[in-house]
């Protein structure tokens, strides 16, 4: 039996849920909260395999909510159930650490799937939004952390340089656009290539486009004034 605690303003939402979550499904539905910040006691109280969270809610919202209850509880598995599916809902839940996300019309087997797949440590992304999560994921750059401590250690100038680098100029070509020497450009790119960890120009490039320092049709850094 999977223990649940569901998490909505809306009674008549909650007593959907509890029509859905029944033992004879294999749920038992062991507390509600009204809002975030009760669901933070209430949770504590009764530990629960799953919570069932909504976004939009008063006092504490789904997303704080989730938050909140991962800092008290890392292994706390929390559905968010939202009639919301734009991508800054879906994004701002999944950031929060929300194991799984679903839409409030979806099919009560799919409901039932999701608080079984998070309760049992799974992820859950339900049918509507799950073809924009991986198109996101196929066309964003990519975020490591260790990236973006790498990138953030270049100055403005060697950041412009490595811009230019990942759209294919030579030194002499960088060094003419910045109205600078090829002198100081290679030395701007001995150290871009020390600090990203980079043996050579062709990772630089790599390394720009997989990170999002160059991107399809933006413009080449200017000379500065």
């Amino acid at each position: 039996m999977i223990s649940v605690v569901l998490v909505d303003d809306q009674e008549l939402a909650r007593a959907g849920l509890r029509t859905i979550l029944r033992q004879p499904y294999g749920f038992d539905v062991v507390g509600e909260a009204a809002d975030g910040q009760a669901a933070l006691a209430e949770v504590a109280r009764v530990r629960p395999d799953a919570v069932v969270m909504d976004i939009r809610m008063p006092r504490m919202d789904g997303v704080e909510a989730t938050r909140a209850m991962l800092a008290a509880d890392p292994s706390s598995r929390i559905l968010v159930l939202t009639t919301f599916g734009e991508d800054s809902v879906l994004a701002a839940a999944l950031r929060a650490g929300a194991s799984g996300f679903c839409l409030k019309d979806a099919p009560a087997e799919d409901i039932q799937r999701a608080v079984r797949a998070v309760a049992a440590g799974d992820g859950w992304l339900d049918p509507a939004v799950c073809g924009r999560v991986l198109r996101r994921y196929r066309t964003d750059p990519v975020t490591d952390p260790d990236a973006v401590r790498r990138l953030g250690e270049l100055t403005s100038r060697e950041l412009d340089v490595l811009k230019l680098i990942g759209r294919g100029l030579t030194n002499a070509e960088i060094a003419r656009h910045l109205v600078v020497g090829e002198g100081t450009i290679k030395t701007h790119v001995g150290r871009i290539f020390t600090k990203l960890a980079v043996r050579d120009r062709a990772a630089a490039v790599v390394f720009a486009f997989d990170h999002g320092v160059v991107r399809p049709g933006e413009p080449p850094p200017m000379p500065a004034v």
